[in-house]
């Protein structure tokens, strides 16, 4: 096939993932007649259907999903390297978006953005704050934020914290109520605030270890979330005892409002670490992004 007839293949491309020649016509910039002739021409020279076409929608064939999954993601690449060939100026730009959870989100990575971002009004940043654990190239982003052991080893890691501490955590009303739990077997019969994973449906079995001991501990309770926040306010309300990461209870102990049970029994995670996919050349706004979130040395006090 002639070299110019690259956009043909992308014509054919934003009609098949669109669904629809009105809108792939209005995204690429041209008529809907246009588009149709583009695509009837590489049919014709390809003989085979590339889509069938009903009054109300528009789908690939058996030959046009196989054109798909071949020629889109190395036109996807073709055009990420493009664009990051138009960032090599003085200032990023561009968008990088960003998965983490919404405790990675609000503890690290939105304080460390905010005084970042405002040197470079070209850079945008989106974060959507999730706790499944996505394909980042699947699905998207530029760079996902999770705990170092998450992390696929073929991915470039940089750390964001130090390794994180976790907590079990109740209010003092609770404890006077229900007694503190000592052993990992009584939290059996607590009340538990539960975490709901976005992978499956299922809930987190609280991870627990003391010494070589590791369980992993399925509690119950009355209430369950698919955020650490909710989890958090629902402890301070008297809820039940909760799993959370030390740094986001601490001011909350310091301040009588929860207490600290089963601390031998409370683990220590990898630190956060931001990653990004290692065949990718990083670009200007990628760089910028992952410098930012990088942990720095704590000055000598």
């Amino acid at each position: 096939m002639a070299r110019e007839n690259i956009n043909d293949l992308l014509a054919f491309l934003a009609v098949a993932r669109e669904g629809s020649f009105t809108r792939a016509a209005a995204k690429i910039g041209v008529s809907q007649s246009a588009l149709s002739h583009t695509v009837r021409a590489l049919e014709t020279r390809l003989g085979l259907r590339l889509l069938t076409r009903t009054t109300r929608s528009v789908a690939p064939t058996e030959a046009g999903q196989r054109l798909m999954g071949t020629i889109g993601p190395r036109l996807d690449e073709i055009e990420a390297e493009l664009v990051a060939l138009g960032e090599l100026r003085d200032k990023p730009a561009g968008t990088i978006r960003i998965t983490a959870t919404d405790y990675a989100t609000d503890m690290f990575l939105w304080p460390r953005l905010a005084t970042v971002l405002p040197e470079y009004p070209d850079l945008k940043v989106e974060i959507m704050a999730d706790y499944r654990l996505s394909d980042i190239v699947a699905d998207r982003f530029d760079i996902g934020v999770r705990y170092g052991d998450q992390v696929a080893k073929d991915m470039v890691a940089v750390r964001v914290t130090a390794d994180s501490h976790m907590a079990i955590v109740c209010s003092p009303s609770y404890e006077a109520q229900r007694g503190a739990p000592v052993r990992p077997q009584d939290l059996l019969a607590h009340s538990c605030i539960a975490l709901r994973l976005p992978t499956r449906g299922s809930l987190y079995a609280w991870e627990l270890k003391k010494g070589r001991r590791e369980l992993q501990v399925r509690v119950e309770g009355q209430v369950t979330f698919n955020g650490v926040y909710q989890m958090l306010n629902a402890a301070l309300d008297g809820a039940g005892l909760a799993f959370l990461p030390r740094d986001l209870v601490q001011p909350h102990l310091d301040a009588g409002r929860l207490v600290s049970v089963m601390e031998d029994w409370c683990p220590t995670f990898p630190g956060l670490h931001a990653y990004y996919a290692s065949r990718r050349e990083p670009s200007r706004a990628l760089t910028v992004v992952i410098e930012a979130l990088r942990l720095r040395p704590q000055a000598p006090g």
